[in-house]
């Protein structure tokens, strides 16, 4: 199974070669939209309990934590303005506008005084910038697959949608390798300008993502739909009235990504509270798994479209749920080199599969006409336990001592509940792209 996005064969793409632009202008978006999201995570994790609170204490990184999850409130709300007008208006004017919000939030993150200087002022407009990086990345994975999935050939599609995600941790990636030399500065630096010029950064990265990404055009579906007047008025209208079960087994089945703020964010929180394991070691062993993660997700895409979106999407969250409690023992036992083996195969060999499925399995359970309305409000309100996951297990007691398994149980039942809703769906690998959700 290669990693190289091939030709395109007659499927529903308009012209050879649309369904690899359409991969690399979702894979570059996204990761520039995530680099965003990950960065504000280390830094809720690292910098924001000195900076943004009274004082650096436990109390401190419950609120930090909360910051992060304020994102995962907009977004729902985020999904159903996108929504409508990504399903009326077209898909790509939607994804620049989610491009331009992101970056402009994340650059005035990195210009707002810190609690020193304004107080209380400060953390509410921290919020503020989080709301809006929220309302943000309502639209980006949901648009981005929608017209991956729409531009792909009918037996290529969990291939080629893979790469929306695959940027994902391409922008992890980059906020872990930013982060690094951050961390590694004196106190007074980096709680001072240090951790600001990776906020800062984003703006010149969201400036070639934008030039990539206006080039791009509408994917035939929804094109030939707007031809013939099949528009719906009201999307989230119709998506209710014939899709409302295809909504709730999305939200359930989204629950699975709190596998990845558990690995990327709370994680790093645990490893240095308790296991006591250098800041810039919990840092590298994001980028060791992501980086992987960048060639095995496609992998597992080729695989959906081989033997089925189900069993690829089950065994991802079944293996997440095996691999937690072993990957935070591992950080307890100060290995290094074993630290760095689990962490890949937990996230690399068995949370990648969930996660590069995903945008085709749950986008299949769509019309064109809502498919991302679907695709968004489901995901958005599923991806709350992710957002919320870091302050639901660290209140729990999740990042003191023998917290691994408060971690590994909040885990492992977010992951049982999205394999057995992933068994409730319609396999839809076989099925042309003009007949995806019709009744």
């Amino acid at each position: 199974m290669s990693h190289t996005i091939p030709s395109t064969t007659p499927g529903t793409a308009a012209t050879a070669g649309t369904p690899k632009k359409a991969a690399l202008a979702s894979f570059l978006g996204s990761a520039v939209e995530y680099y965003d999201f990950f960065i504000f995570g280390s830094a809720a994790a690292l910098i924001f309990p000195h900076v943004f609170f009274p004082s650096a204490d436990a109390n401190a990184a419950i609120m930090s934590f909360a910051t992060f999850g304020f994102a995962y409130i907009a977004r729902p709300v985020g999904a159903i303005i996108l929504g409508h007008f990504g399903d009326r208006i077209g898909r790509q004017r939607v994804l620049m506008f989610t491009l331009v919000l992101m970056g402009g939030a994340t650059f005035i993150i990195g210009c707002l005084p810190d609690f020193k200087a304004i107080g209380w002022w400060a953390p509410a407009l921290l919020v503020f910038a989080r709301l809006c990086q929220g309302l943000s990345a309502a639209g980006e994975q949901a648009g981005a697959s929608s017209m991956t999935l729409e531009h792909a050939p009918d037996n290529r599609r969990s291939f080629f949608t893979s790469w929306t995600l695959t940027g994902t941790q391409g922008g992890q990636i980059l906020a872990a390798l930013v982060f690094i030399p951050v961390v590694a500065l004196p106190d007074e630096v980096k709680y001072g300008i240090g951790w600001r010029i990776p906020f800062w950064l984003s703006a010149v990265v969201v400036l070639v993502a934008f030039f990539i990404r206006r080039t791009l055009h509408e994917p035939p579906a929804f094109a030939e739909a707007k031809k013939n007047n099949q528009i719906a008025k009201l999307p989230v209208a119709d998506l209710l009235r014939l899709h409302w079960a295809d909504v709730l087994r999305v939200i359930c089945c989204a629950f699975i990504s709190a596998v990845s703020t558990v690995f990327g964010t709370l994680a790093i929180a645990y490893a240095k509270d308790v296991a006591h394991v250098n800041s810039t070691i919990t840092l590298w062993l994001v980028v060791a798994a992501n980086i992987v993660a960048l060639g095995t997700q496609p992998v597992f895409g080729n695989l959906a479209d081989r033997i089925g979106r189900k069993p690829v999407f089950i065994y991802g969250a079944i293996a997440s749920a095996i691999m937690t409690p072993v990957f935070l023992l591992t950080l307890e036992s100060g290995n290094v080199p074993l630290m760095f083996l689990v962490s890949v195969v937990y996230f690399a060999l068995g949370y990648a599969a969930a996660n590069a499925v995903w945008p085709s399995f749950y986008g299949e359970m769509f019309s064109t006409k809502v498919r991302f309305s679907g695709l968004a409000i489901g995901t958005q309100i599923g991806f709350l336990m992710a957002g919320f996951a870091p302050t639901i297990v660290t209140a729990m007691g999740g990042t003191k001592a023998g917290g691994w398994i408060q971690i590994s149980i909040f885990t492992g039942v977010i992951c049982v509940i999205a394999a057995v809703s992933a068994m409730t769906a319609r396999e839809s690998f076989k099925t042309p792209t003009a007949e995806l959700g019709l009744r």
